[in-house]
């Protein structure tokens, strides 16, 4: 969550109504890559599952005109970081609002994305696994101040690899959460704000890092301040006089790590950094791929202009946490033109599939129960084993998991085909679909 320190120029959007633009060449092509990828799932399920026809509707272009809005959710947050929906209710409100694609990116946590799924399933969604890291920046030697930045991470359906890793370096940044929340009510004891710990803790909910918005709203709670936007306004904006750091990683740092685990690495709402083409330089060169440009007001040209400085993906999400009032941008609120979309995708479907590759070879070696789960994670079977599909074996488990992810081109590489070999003759016993489908 990020205040912006100014108003840069931005691109407005033209009035929808009237009759629909015919699209170019370009972006035809564009589209159809795009919603073959988003609607992979329709031609992967099963024919004995309990899936309707409904669960997909299939796109297609008709006449070149756009027939179907492809709209692609990046940046979104529920109660498992500072979100007030719950995963299954976030993805509910993205379905209302027409959302194909959604990524859910709480801070420093992937625990709501298995709820997220099993929710999409419902709905027809289809999730890329996200999380939005809290990172620091120190310009070293450069013009400037240390800041805090934060960077998206998007995965593929079988997660992140080295997930044991991942999950230890969110823990670290989770713990320093809880420091820095304590440091803020700190800081707002000696302001004469009695606010107490307890309070905090409480609207977080169980198990979950405490941020700014968790103390804003326990402000807002004891009359310190009339609204969220006061709060941080006055006392948690950035370098304010209750902010506080926590025990955040390096922004390069975390790039680095987040490419080394399958990831795709994005600049989130760069609009609220100090010094962005400092930062964006440096992370260039530690591997970023993308800079968040869009928002519901437009594409802001400054960071456009940026990007293509440095050759980066130019994405953007509504950064919805369903606090409501009309400051927020709704689920589904920001445009992604289908050319951007297109360059997300084709950058990001060759790190997936390497991953995916990765992911699975390392079960081939050692097809442990434990590496199993993992896999299915963020993987689409667990409805359909509980459907009661006939799946016998381990290569049945993996090819409905490629399915909704990779096309039938990419699932017959020569690696993916020795993978398979190596577990068709391995096979799913009661225990181990109870293992993998069982509720969190």
């Amino acid at each position: 969550m990020g205040d912006s320190p100014k108003k840069p120029n931005v691109k407005k959007k033209k009035k929808r109504g009237g009759s629909k633009k015919k699209m170019t060449v370009e972006q035809s092509i564009a589209y159809k890559r795009v919603s073959e990828w988003v609607f992979l799932d329709r031609c992967s399920v099963p024919a004995n599952s309990s899936a309707t026809d409904d669960d997909f509707a299939a796109a297609v272009i008709n006449h070149g005109k756009l027939s179907e809005k492809l709209v692609f959710e990046l940046h979104s947050h529920s109660i498992c970081s500072d979100g007030f929906l719950s995963p299954s209710k976030l993805v509910e409100r993205a379905h209302q609002n027409g959302v194909k694609v959604l990524s859910l990116t709480d801070h420093d946590t992937m625990a709501g994305i298995p709820e997220a799924l099993d929710a999409a399933r419902r709905f027809g969604i289809k999730i890329i696994p996200g999380v939005e890291i809290s990172t620091i920046y120190y310009p070293r030697g450069e013009s400037g101040s240390e800041e805090p930045v934060h960077i998206l991470a998007y995965y593929s359906s079988c997660g992140p690899t080295r997930s044991e890793e991942l999950e230890k370096f969110l823990a670290n940044i989770r713990e320093g959460r809880y420091l820095r929340a304590k440091n803020m009510i700190s800081k707002l004891n000696k302001l004469k704000f009695p606010l107490k710990w307890e309070q905090v803790a409480k609207i977080a909910g169980k198990g979950v890092a405490p941020g700014r918005l968790h103390v804003a709203r326990a402000m807002v709670e004891e009359g310190y301040v009339e609204n969220l936007k006061q709060a941080f306004a006055r006392y948690l904006y950035d370098g304010g006089p209750a902010y506080s750091t926590g025990s955040e990683p390096l922004a390069e740092e975390a790039v680095q790590f987040i490419c080394e685990t399958g990831g795709v690495a994005v600049l989130a709402h760069p609009w609220a950094l100090k010094n962005p083409v400092a930062i964006v330089r440096r992370l260039k060169d530690a591997g970023l791929h993308g800079i968040e440009v869009y928002r519901s007001d437009g594409r802001l040209a400054v960071y456009s202009d940026l990007a293509d400085a440095y050759d980066l993906i130019k994405l953007g999400g509504s950064d919805f946490h369903g606090r409501g009032g009309q400051s927020e941008s709704n689920l589904g609120g920001v445009s992604l033109p289908v050319l951007a979309v297109n360059d997300f995708l084709r950058a990001a479907r060759p790190i997936w599939c390497g991953a995916i590759r990765g992911i699975l070879e390392n079960y081939a070696e050692d097809p442990s129960q434990s590496k199993l789960v993992q896999i299915m994670k963020f993987g689409k079977t667990r409805r359909v084993l509980k459907g009661g599909s006939l799946v016998k074996s381990k290569c049945d488990l993996i090819d409905l998991c490629l399915s909704s992810w990779l096309t039938s081109e990419e699932r017959q590489d020569s690696a993916f085909e020795a993978i398979k070999l190596k577990l068709s003759g391995l096979p799913i016993n009661e225990e181990g679909i109870q293992a993998v489908t069982a509720d969190k």
